[in-house]
């Protein structure tokens, strides 16, 4: 079980989970791809990497734009040999009721959680089958994969399609040694979430503390949030998987705020 030598492109890698992961990975010994909507982040997680002696490239890339994505998996297979793992990792919020939410939106939403899940995978898996060396594709799915909270719709949707087309892959990729499988974090304080404390407290007409406390860290079995190395070390371990064994599964880091 070990990921010295592999290769892996990550999505959304220039902040949060994406460069916590992709940090773990080259500490494992892993070329690692940053991609990143923001370049001068991607470039900034490679250039850390590479300064404690990881190898790592950056590439722009805007994961519902399927030249773009194409073109980055095209290059990363190019530089590093082959693809070996993707994490599909890429994702935005946008907080609204229901019947405020607009259909622009609720498209931008589903698009970067679905549409970039898709066009990633289906360029890896292009990439993957003629090596002949099998694959992991993950998915950063959420406890949101499995529960729901208001005013998330359009993320609680997105999030619940990741786990169903995380299925479909492992069933196509089985015959080729392609793995997929879906991590599931409860609340990680990054800036995606951050942002969405005060969201909240002005929605729910309650304090950030409550929010914190009451809504996100509520059902907890001990009012911790996720931490980055927890859904890291979760990648690391999914990764270098040997076998078919697991593929198909969404694996929940959240401190026990959803349970299976």
């Amino acid at each position: 079980m070990t990921l010295k030598g592999k290769s892996a492109l990550i999505t959304g890698a220039g902040s949060g989970i994406g460069k916590s992961i992709a940090q773990a990975f080259a500490g494992s010994g892993v070329q690692v791809a940053i991609t990143d909507v923001n370049l001068q982040a991607a470039q900034a997680v490679a250039q850390q990497i590479n300064s404690c002696g990881g190898v790592a490239s950056s590439m722009q890339m805007d994961v519902t734009d399927e030249d773009q994505v194409n073109t980055a998996v095209e290059r990363t297979a190019r530089e590093f040999g082959a693809l070996d793992v993707l994490v599909s990792n890429a994702g935005i919020q946008i907080i609204h009721p229901i019947v405020d939410f607009s259909l622009s939106e609720w498209r931008k939403v589903v698009a970067v959680h679905l549409d970039g899940a898709f066009l990633t995978t289906r360029a890896a898996m292009r990439s993957m089958i003629p090596c002949g060396r099998g694959g992991t594709i993950l998915y950063l799915g959420s406890i949101h994969s499995h529960i729901a909270s208001p005013n998330k719709s359009a993320y609680v949707a997105a999030k619940h399609g990741i786990i169903g087309f995380a299925k479909a892959v492992a069933k196509e990729g089985a015959k080729y040694g392609i793995r997929s499988n879906v991590i599931c974090p409860g609340f990680v304080l990054t800036p995606l979430v951050e942002k969405q404390i005060p969201e909240q407290a002005q929605q729910f007409g309650i304090t950030e503390e409550d929010v914190v406390k009451k809504i996100m860290l509520r059902e907890t079995v001990d009012g911790e949030f996720t931490s980055l190395e927890d859904v890291a070390s979760t990648a690391i371990f999914l990764a270098s998987f040997p076998s078919n064994a697991l593929t198909g599964q969404s694996i929940v880091v959240s401190h026990g705020h959803f349970m299976h």
